[in-house]
């Protein structure tokens, strides 16, 4: 099929502003990071959103739809954490309100085999278990041209009433219902706490209270055993004729390998005899959550009425890149993803490890989870160590200073920066932990080199195991790695910068970090116009593909086209780049980001000595207090922000087959 991009992807059916709202549960997912153990054995969890309408309104976004969800969520950590993901994601929060009382839901979950998917709910007078009709607005409900509520919401009076209100309005005003099954039947107060993972007890209570409302629905989904207790019978025909008696809606029946089926009128003597989709022979990783991106797809295709053969393709393929990887809502496909997963079909049964196809997964759904909008990129770069450390030596002053300079630094980037989203800093870890702490959660970008300052062969700072120094770092640092490597290198220098270059971003992407690869071939041998991007097209043939790339300045116009159109031609959803400094002076760098600037590609600069080498040598010396070091440093910040913005303002452009 042809790719669509994400702005037609979401074209609405009709002008309303949402194309979904989802209702029920939202938690915090903690997933045992150790997989073919017990629960009670895993050493570490990972944190994702999780909630079957709350992965559904990340699942759609994913995939083009305008989604909202209505929910609770404490006013905590947890609470602000689910808020922030489904905005990164995309998701109108208006609905998630914040409940001053109560905790958000927690979901503990294992991985143990292909069988057993361990799971325990903290639910206990949870925030989304709150949810009243005062919190459906009838204004918001107008908005959406569809209203999708899980069973789970059913089973207390409080948010029965606040769904049951939700369905008339939706339905009053023309819009579509849906109704996920999602049958857990500790959820509904059948099983223990150690029994999450089960899927089915028969309940009459249960089965009298789901078809006390089926009539409310366009749409019915749930697995076999689902419809089970929505029928009230083990026999799978007999529950979809039961279902058929008090509801005319569609219903989707889940099967597991076989697939699944619609049904839109007369239940036949044989489920093979409905509407089914293609299915994908994949390999089987976790199950947990496959239903909420087969929801996902089925309302992409739904709602957009392609048809139910295609909406079931849709829904099938989102429920093969879900069971193939770890997490829920981190599993499923960008509009991107499932376009090129589609056309190209499975080369690796085992999806996690198709190289293509994760690169793909990473890079369209990198923007969702790594917030910011650096489409611009404004970058005061004090990552410098030895520059510092020189300069402190030669001045006799105390080098314990340097960290406070550091700090000096992110202050001045955060008065130049005025809460405004494009801006940055690349600071270390060693002189800059300071002002790495107090830089979390301004909204700054933020870089972290790794490399050993000037070593050629590449040496890393972080030791030999990359991976285990990486879990320690925030979710929003960028690695940055310096390596001095030119095209012409000997062959044993090459082999080892570019294993070590490699190894590490293995390591970024295994802790889900971006990585920003910087290269200077000038101060290795001689360069011409297609030099960087020989680099660069090397780094792409092993396997290298790093979020950013941090280029030294090009004056020649033809040099840029080269590197902008190797870079598009491997890896059209790059974050781009930014232009470095080199210590420059002002004059030189206006004229390097005038001829940069007509490049879409090159997002912005990262430029440090320019900025501090004058303030940091007076400070050092005595000559300046704190103050006067800021507001010096501010002030040539701003200036070279401005000269950008100029510069990319009076710019025309030059694609040279580029991504934008």
């Amino acid at each position: 099929m042809a790719a669509t991009t994400s702005a037609e992807a979401g074209a609405g059916r009709d002008d309303r502003p949402l194309d979904v709202i989802t209702i029920g549960r939202s938690s915090v997912d903690l997933y045992g990071a150790q997989v073919g153990g017990r629960l009670e054995d895993m050493r570490g969890f990972a944190k994702y959103i999780g909630g079957s309408p709350t992965n559904m309104a990340a699942g759609t976004a994913r995939l083009g739809l305008r989604s909202a969800l209505i929910t609770r969520v404490g006013d905590e950590h947890m609470g602000r954490f689910i808020r922030e993901e489904l905005a990164r994601e995309g998701v109108d929060v208006r609905g998630v309100k914040i409940d001053p009382e109560r905790l958000t839901a927690l979901v503990l979950l294992g991985i143990r085999d292909r069988e057993q998917f361990p799971l325990i709910f903290y639910r206990e007078n949870c925030a989304d278990m709150a949810l009243e009709e005062g919190d459906i607005d009838p204004a918001f409900i107008a908005e959406a041209g569809c209203v999708t509520v899980t069973g789970t919401h059913l089973s207390h009076p409080r948010t029965e009433a606040a769904v049951l209100k939700a369905l008339r309005l939706a339905r009053d005003n023309g819009a579509r219902t849906a109704l996920d099954i999602d049958y857990r039947p500790n959820l509904w107060g059948l099983a223990g706490h150690d029994a999450g993972e089960s899927r089915f007890i028969a309940s009459a209570a249960v089965t009298a209270k789901l078809q006390a409302h089926l009539s409310l629905f366009d749409l019915i989904v749930g697995t076999e055993e689902e419809f089970h207790i929505a029928g009230g019978t083990t026999d799978t025909v007999a529950a979809l004729r039961a279902v058929r008696a008090v509801s005319s809606a569609t219903l989707v029946c889940k099967r597991g390998p076989m697939g699944a089926v619609a049904f839109e009128g007369a239940i036949p003597d044989d489920l093979d005899h409905g509407v089914s989709g293609p299915g994908f022979p994949i390999e089987v990783f976790n199950v947990l959550g496959a239903g909420d991106g087969f929801m996902s797809g089925l309302l992409r295709g739904w709602l957009r009425d392609e048809g139910w053969e295609r909406a079931l393709t849709y829904a099938n393929a989102c429920g093969a890149l879900a069971v193939s990887r770890h997490g829920c809502t981190p599993s499923y496909p960008s509009w991107e993803e499932l376009c090129f997963f589609l056309e190209r079909g499975v080369r690796v049964p085992a999806l996690r490890k198709d190289a293509e196809l994760e690169q793909i997964h990473w890079s369209t759904n990198r923007h969702r989870s790594h917030g910011g909008d650096w489409s611009v990129m404004r970058v005061f770069a004090f990552d410098h160590r030895m520059q510092l450390e020189d300069l402190a030596r030669d001045l006799a002053a105390d080098p314990a200073r340097i960290p406070h300079f550091k700090t000096l630094c992110l202050e001045a980037a955060r008065r130049v920066q005025a809460g405004r989203s494009g801006y940055g800093i690349l600071c270390d870890g060693r002189l800059g932990e300071e002002a790495l702490f107090r830089a979390a959660g301004t909204g700054l970008w933020i870089g972290r080199p790794v490399e050993r300052p000037g070593s050629r062969p590449l040496e890393l700072e972080i030791g030999a195991d990359y991976g285990s120094a990486l879990a320690e770092w925030p979710a929003d640092h960028v690695v940055k790695v310096l390596c001095f490597y030119h095209p012409d290198d000997d062959a044993a220098t090459k082999a080892g910068q570019e294993e070590t270059i490699l190894r590490l971003a293995r390591a970024a992407r295994a802790n889900s970090l971006e990585l920003l690869l910087e290269v200077i071939p000038s101060k290795v041998g001689p360069v011409d116009d297609t030099t960087t991007a020989r680099v660069i097209a090397r780094f792409y043939e092993i396997g290298v593909f790093p979020d950013w790339w941090k280029l030294e300045p090009m004056t020649s116009e033809a040099g840029w086209a080269e590197t902008s159109a190797v870079i598009g031609e491997n890896d059209p959803h790059v974050r781009g780049i930014v232009v470095l400094g080199l210590d420059a002076p002002m004059h030189e760098l206006a004229a390097s980001f005038e001829a940069a600037a007509r490049f879409p590609l090159v997002r912005g600069f990262a430029v440090g000595r320019t900025i501090f080498a004058d303030p940091a040598r007076r400070w050092l010396a005595g000559e300046i207090g704190d103050e006067d070091a800021v507001v010096a440093m501010a002030a040539t910040f701003a200036r070279l922000c401005a000269i950008w913005d100029g510069a990319r303002g009076r710019a025309a452009p030059v694609p040279a087959g580029e991504p934008t």
